[in-house]
């Protein structure tokens, strides 16, 4: 796997654990609004996210479409939290209560579980030409599927230092 994206998926990981290891698990479940995830919630949905990537990228490497899709960016799709992007059901969180270490936990069972399933694509190319639909940015190259994990976590660090913010942690 690229350097690049090998040291943005732990640097992202190492940020989220962070964020999260120190709050009570009062801190960790509470909702500052009705309609506002808990952290422990935002964090379930990344880890119901990389799964869910995984597959896709299973998927899509088993598809025998090779035609290389249009690139998109990303970066500035993913981290511009102005624009709101509704989660799909398969990745949105259980309601019930999750403690810290046990989040912590499924996020290292996620990505190891990642890290595993890329060391096993022999010609890493082969990202490059493949594509999948992706629920929020449509058609997307698979190498771009893997890029957006650790984005969409960014994304949700910001989320949850807002959080955070509302619940009046201190840091």
């Amino acid at each position: 796997m690229n350097k690049l994206i090998n040291d943005n998926l732990y640097e992202t990981r190492k940020n989220l654990v962070e964020e999260i290891d120190l709050l009570s698990n009062a801190q960790f479940n509470s909702k500052p609004d009705m309609n506002m995830w808990s952290i422990a919630q935002v964090c379930h949905h990344l880890v119901l996210v990389e799964e869910a990537s995984i597959k896709a990228i299973a998927w899509g490497l088993k598809e025998n479409d090779h035609t290389q899709k249009e690139r998109k960016n990303v970066h500035f799709i993913l981290l511009d939290r102005t624009k709101k992007i509704k989660a799909p059901k398969i990745v949105e969180p259980d309601v019930k209560s999750f403690e810290v270490p046990q989040i912590i936990d499924l996020l290292n069972d996620s990505r190891k579980k990642l890290i595993t399933f890329l060391s096993t694509i022999e010609d890493k190319a082969i990202l490059k030409e493949k594509s999948m639909k992706h629920p929020a940015l449509g058609e997307l190259p698979l190498d771009q599927w893997i890029e957006q994990i650790y984005l969409h976590e960014q994304r949700h660090i910001e989320q949850i230092k807002e959080i955070k913010l509302l619940l009046d942690v201190k840091q």
